[in-house]
């Protein structure tokens, strides 16, 4: 877990997997989403109780739970006196603040599932805001973050794998389109009818996009992207994250260009209508004088 804390009403909020480089706190306060500089723990009081602690203590005289000493599983940074602690403790040890995180606020809007109708509420999903649907437990990914929000997923995993015992294997790896019913969703915000694709051409997992908006994933979906891309192992998984950037590149280059063009042909336009323009002003001079 990664915290911050706001400096004017020391409200501390849980940013483990928030991208955003500054939060709003519910104070008004901006704060800034960095790393903290931990500093070597000191165990001046209980992390369960927040009880002082006698010098080399093994564990608390009052509520008698075990004081961790182990550095590898000090990895919790106080937010106030940046003091290294126990992921798990409920106190600082050095300075005995409570760790109590607050949720960070999404900033969006409710919208219909494209599934089943309810209102989606805003939510965040390793640090992409998105709409999950209560009931369907669909996820509504806006705009282009969908490769983003898959990196993020990927990297997550391999996270995860590195600290089991041993590896887990992905839930899906691929499917068949052609034993899937064929269910064609409005987007939420244009209500326009979605295009199925076919995610990478060979996943066989389909999913719904609309071109100006947004990506819809069903339940589970975004589990069987990440298994897809991680059943080959790190070799495929880093193919895909170079082939999403040279994609993404592309995009923008793509788009860049097509700008220009766009500038281009409005200076054209303009010019013409410049020179029509002095030509009928020539012409009303003449006649009015």
């Amino acid at each position: 877990m990664r915290l911050i804390a706001c400096h004017a009403c020391h409200t501390q909020y849980d940013v483990t997997h928030v991208a955003q480089k500054k939060i709003r706190c519910r104070c008004g306060e901006m704060v800034a989403n960095r790393d903290l500089e931990a500093m070597e723990p000191r165990l001046f009081r209980c992390a369960s109780c927040s009880a002082q602690l006698a010098k080399d203590a093994g564990q608390c005289d009052y509520c008698g739970s075990q004081v961790e000493r182990d550095d590898y599983k000090l990895s919790l940074v106080c937010p106030e006196c940046y003091c290294r602690n126990a992921d798990d403790a409920r106190f600082c040890t050095a300075c005995g603040v409570t760790f109590a995180p607050q949720s960070v606020e999404v900033e969006g809007e409710e919208l219909p599932c494209p599934c089943c109708g309810c209102l989606m509420a805003v939510r965040e999903l390793i640090g992409v805001a998105i709409n999950e649907c209560p009931k369907c437990k669909g996820l509504w990914v806006p705009d282009d973050e969908l490769d983003f929000l898959i990196s993020r997923a990927v990297q997550a995993q391999e996270e995860s794998a590195e600290n089991a015992e041993r590896p887990l294997e992905p839930r899906k790896k691929s499917a068949n389109p052609f034993d899937q019913r064929v269910h064609y969703r409005k987007c939420p915000r244009c209500s326009g009818m979605m295009a199925r694709r076919n995610f990478r051409k060979t996943s066989g997992i389909i999913v719904d996009q609309c071109r100006d908006h947004g990506t819809w994933l069903d339940a589970d979906e975004l589990e069987a992207l990440v298994g897809f891309i991680t059943s080959g192992g790190r070799p495929q998984a880093d193919a895909f994250m170079k082939e999403l950037e040279a994609d993404n590149l592309r995009q923008k280059m793509k788009a860049a260009a097509m700008q220009a063009q766009i500038e281009q042909q409005r200076t054209v336009r303009t010019g013409e209508r410049q020179g029509v323009g002095g030509t009928l002003v020539e012409v009303l001079f003449d006649l009015l004088s």
